[in-house]
């Protein structure tokens, strides 16, 4: 639906996505996906399209995008392929980081290759017994004169087998208490040899998501992010925000992608003589399966224009990320009904939103967790 109060340039740019999607992405997405194989070029046109500096501020090469923008970009990104989304928001987030609390050498000297995409990279702070606990992590950086020596095992890291960076989440004082006290969030690029493999997953293909491997890795000790040892936790949880808004915004394209397509086939398909749209058991999945998309697609909204406020929104990202992401869980599953057999094939996109779309629901934080944060906003503001 038109959006009246969106800027010229702001439509311009979604226009372009609009354009890139329809040629460079949407012929390509079932072999790509199928093979679970990188989409190289796609990544590169992104670069040329400025995504991988979206947000990033043009002081620095960025395009400066409100997160109101942005956020209309990922939708109708992920409404494509899912994860095409993933190659520039975990990068995104990195950058935010470094833009938000580094020094302005550290800015000055990554950021504009950031944006231009010559840099790419993510974030790196799930272990394996530390998810949603990260204050559960172990892994280690101890000062040596002026480095950092890096030992331990992170996983689930997006763009960690093909980027070229990533800020890691890591214990500086591990006796620190309370815990947070002694996390720092570090720079690391792959050239100081960290080693990553590729996992497998049920959806969410095509994107790379490693277990990295740090052994004796040395970086120097001006990559730490901030002034100061043992802030970490609290720069990455900034970041998260915008990692909800994004993966909240990827529901709401999920979730009209099975809007649509049901759509598409319900007034086309036939049965008892007329097409299945007609049929009031179908009329009520749809009409239930736009509502979703709706009121999903306003609170993404309302939790992008806090965070360009720069207020804190992380009751609202989480209301965003909670109901878009069901929202998309559940359209995919009734589109699979409404398409019937065809649902259940490769031949059509609705087998791929049924298993992109469990991540939404688990990525930046699970949705049991984001029930936890809003109950405690709203106790919490309800006293102020």
């Amino acid at each position: 639906m038109p959006d009246a109060s969106m800027s010229d340039d702001s439509a311009l740019i979604l226009d372009a996505v609009d354009k890139f999607l329809e040629k460079d992405v949407a012929p390509y997405v079932r072999n790509l996906e199928a093979a679970d194989e990188y989409p190289t070029q796609v990544a590169d046109k992104l670069a040329e399209l400025g995504m991988f500096g979206a947000t990033i501020s043009a002081e620095y090469g960025g395009l400066g995008l409100e997160i109101k923008t942005y956020s209309k970009i990922v939708e109708r990104v992920a409404a494509v392929w899912m994860s095409v989304s993933g190659i520039f928001n975990s990068h995104l987030i990195m950058a935010a980081a470094v833009e938000r609390f580094g020094n302005e050498d550290m800015k000055r000297e990554y950021l504009p290759k950031f944006a231009a995409g010559d840099i790419r990279g993510g974030i790196a702070l799930t272990e394996r017994d530390a998810g949603t606990d990260l204050q559960a992590i172990r892994t280690r950086a101890v000062r040596d004169g002026d480095e950092y020596v890096i030992n331990g095992t992170k996983t689930w890291i997006t763009n960690s087998v093909k980027g070229d960076m990533l800020a890691v989440l890591v214990k500086t004082d591990p006796d620190a208490e309370p815990r947070h006290r002694g996390m720092s969030l570090i720079l690391v690029p792959k050239s100081a040899g960290y080693k990553a493999h590729k996992l497998k997953k049920l959806g969410y293909r095509g994107i790379d998501t490693g277990e990295v491997e740090f052994v004796d890795v040395r970086v120097p000790v001006t990559n730490l992010i901030g002034d100061a040892e043992g802030r970490g936790l609290q720069q990455i949880l900034g970041g998260l925000e915008l990692g909800r808004i994004n993966v909240a915004a990827r529901g709401v394209g999920v979730a009209n992608a099975a809007l649509q397509d049901s759509l598409d086939y319900a007034t086309q398909r036939k049965t008892f003589g007329k097409p299945i749209a007609e049929h009031q058991a179908i009329q009520i999945k749809l009409a239930d399966m736009a509502t979703r998309v709706q009121a999903a697609r306003k609170l993404v909204e309302d939790a992008a224009v806090a965070y360009d406020a720069g207020e804190r929104c992380d009751m609202e990202a989480g209301m965003a990320k909670l109901f878009a992401t069901e929202a998309a869980m559940e359209n995919a599953a009734e589109a699979m009904r409404i398409h019937g057999a065809y649902g259940y094939s490769p031949e059509y996109n609705v087998e791929r939103y049924y298993r992109d779309a469990p991540l939404l629901c688990i990525g930046e934080g699970t949705n049991e967790l984001q029930r936890i944060i809003i109950a405690k906003q709203l106790v919490e503001r309800h006293g102020q």
